[in-house]
């Protein structure tokens, strides 16, 4: 196919995947290897923080796809290996167990890795939630626990102090900043998920941050940067994350908060990237930005494979998110930048059912949130879309 026979997608993640299943879908025939440093197949990573922590799932319940399915699509599989370098002008990647890999067409789908702190993390009881592995280890240790600190509260951090909290156990969730959830859509939003939280029995602790963990082999608390020390017999750390790019230092792959990709997803000639890694210039919005979002992986591989094959085409969403907490469900369309300004177009937060408008600084609609209302949330996501076509259409 036009020169391109060897296909590389470096992270066995739900892009990576997508990425695959695409190419062939779109009449790839020949060589594509998926690379994946987790030994386990593909699997959905939502679900983690919520029904497998719950024990509602089974860990095997979030596969994407059975041995048949790969079978057909007739991958190269090297998983529990990474990758460790990339030679963009040999065109081979490196892999841990000193196999290098030569390629036509690389696709970068490598994530991101779970932020930690300076130190403490060597004790036993602390986790990061990240993989499957990190999931079944924090669940097991949940059910001998009385006491949980959950340490950040993004999205992460309060879906699971909300499972937590769910489980029975008594709960404290920690962060720098003023309310959950505030960097991602905003104070006001976020003091309303604070209600949410301690309407549930949940401990906040906002506006302060951690000084370090107490414990001797096993961690016992959390020390506050105001010297308050929270009992704990388990602490979760979800303080952010990075772009899983130290691969690729070096090679002459731009980075910059992720592999930095043009408008087509392409880093440097044949080489993309897809999901949370990725920085694209997204044309909607007239900016760079990457995306952390479950959706947003599965359709920015698409537009990759496509973008691959055949005739560059710009990739300009609309991002997709949701969080699901105790009864409520929050969805949200676009951006929300922290300069937005929020307005209730519809229910009342009192309720808790709204949806919920933001205009950036110049006036114009940005992003549109719902909470518990998706009916009305449907018709504020037409808006937006009509409102943003003019940058796709008419860029500047």
């Amino acid at each position: 196919m036009g020169g391109i026979h060897r296909i590389i997608v470096v992270g066995a993640s739900a892009a990576g995947l997508t990425a695959a299943e695409a190419l062939r879908r779109g009449g790839f025939p020949d060589s594509i290897t998926l690379v994946g440093d987790e030994r386990h197949l593909p699997y959905d990573r939502p679900p983690l923080s919520k029904q497998v922590l719950l024990g509602t799932w089974e860990p095997d319940r979030t596969a994407f796809r059975d041995d048949a399915a790969y079978q057909r699509l007739d991958l190269d599989l090297r998983l529990g290996v990474s990758a460790t370098g990339l030679d963009l002008a040999d065109r081979t990647v490196a892999l841990s167990d000193g196999d290098p890999l030569p390629f036509d067409r690389l696709v970068i789908a490598t994530g991101v890795r779970p932020g930690q702190l300076a130190d403490g993390h060597q004790l036993a009881g602390v986790h990061v939630l990240r993989t499957l592995d990190d999931t079944v280890a924090l669940r097991d240790d949940l059910t001998r626990a009385s006491s949980v600190v959950v340490v950040g509260a993004g999205f992460l951090g309060s879906e699971a102090a909300a499972a937590a909290r769910t489980l029975g156990l008594d709960v404290t969730l920690v962060d720098v900043a003023p309310t959950p959830l505030a960097r991602q859509f905003g104070e006001r939003l976020g003091g309303w998920v604070g209600d949410l939280h301690r309407d549930h029995g949940v401990h906040l602790r906002t506006g302060v941050g951690v000084a370090g963990l107490h414990g001797w082999e096993r961690v016992s608390g959390v020390e506050l940067a105001d010297g308050t020390v929270l009992d704990a017999d388990v602490v979760l750390v979800a303080i952010g994350s990075a772009p899983a790019t130290d691969w690729l230092a070096g090679s002459g792959v731009p980075l910059d908060d992720g592999v930095l990709c043009d408008s087509t997803c392409q880093a440097a000639p044949g080489v993309y990237a897809a999901g949370d890694v990725a920085r694209w210039y997204n044309r909607r919005f007239s900016r760079l930005m990457r995306v952390e979002h479950r959706m947003n992986a599965t359709e920015q591989a698409m537009a990759v494979a496509r973008n691959l094959l055949g005739e560059p085409t710009p990739f300009a969403p609309i991002p997709y998110c949701w969080t699901d907490q105790f009864d409520a469900r929050i969805q949200a369309y676009g951006i929300f930048p922290p300069d937005a300004e929020m307005t209730v177009a519809h229910g009342d937060p009192a309720d808790r059912r709204f949806v919920a408008r933001y205009h950036s600084d110049d006036g114009g609609l940005v992003g549109v949130l719902g909470w518990n209302m998706p009916k009305e949330l449907r018709a504020e996501r037409a808006q937006l879309v009509e409102e943003r076509r003019e940058a796709v259409e008419h860029p500047v």
